[in-house]
């Protein structure tokens, strides 16, 4: 395989993962890797899994906080409506999404979670979950020009992806897990003139 066959936009869809490339290194989206929510002919939709902020899940949604996976602080979500929240989970193994109405599925056992549920009702289905502020997103075609222009990789996200501990540099073990030659690429420096 060679690295354009990671940038196929028929591979995007709910559950997979967008990888920035060495390439783009603007601040908002360099060295990150975004989960998709959705992706139809309207656009696509997801969250950066690895932008953590300083706020603490405790102190913006207390009744969330004892559910949400270590490190407990919101993360960066994108640039879109930074002031609301989007909640990801991973449900535990067995559980049938189809009985539980405050979660709707994604892909496989990670779902969206609508945050009037009650916590203490959706505490015995999950493994975890993540809160995100905001969201990134691309209208219909942004996201198929991007990928052409080499700015992001595709693959397939798992839910350890979106529960990462804090020791672990989600841009860099995602691609250590790729076909090669994008594992080659996860011990690309931040910064290559310091190299």
């Amino acid at each position: 395989m060679t690295a354009d066959d990671f940038r196929d936009p028929a591979q995007v869809g709910p559950g997979s993962v967008l990888i920035a490339s060495t390439s783009l290194t603007g601040p908002t989206f360099a060295r990150t890797v975004i989960y998709v929510i959705e992706h139809d002919e309207h656009g696509t939709l997801g969250v950066v899994l690895n932008r953590m902020s300083q706020a603490a899940v405790y102190n913006v949604l207390p009744d969330w906080s004892e559910l949400a996976a270590s490190p407990r602080a919101v993360f960066i979500g994108g640039p879109v409506q930074a002031e609301s929240a989007v909640c990801l989970a991973v449900v535990k193994t067995g559980i049938d999404l189809a009985t539980q109405p405050k979660l709707h599925q994604v892909r496989g056992p990670v779902c969206m979670v609508d945050l009037d549920a009650d916590p203490d009702d959706l505490q015995p289905v999950l493994t975890g979950l993540r809160i995100f502020a905001g969201y990134a997103g691309w209208d219909a075609g942004q996201l198929d020009d991007e990928l052409a222009e080499g700015s992001w990789w595709i693959a397939p996200g798992l839910p350890s992806d979106l529960l990462a501990p804090a020791d672990v540099d989600v841009w860099q073990a995602v691609l250590r897990r790729q076909d090669w030659p994008l594992p080659l690429l996860a011990t690309y420096p931040a910064d290559p003139l310091t190299n």
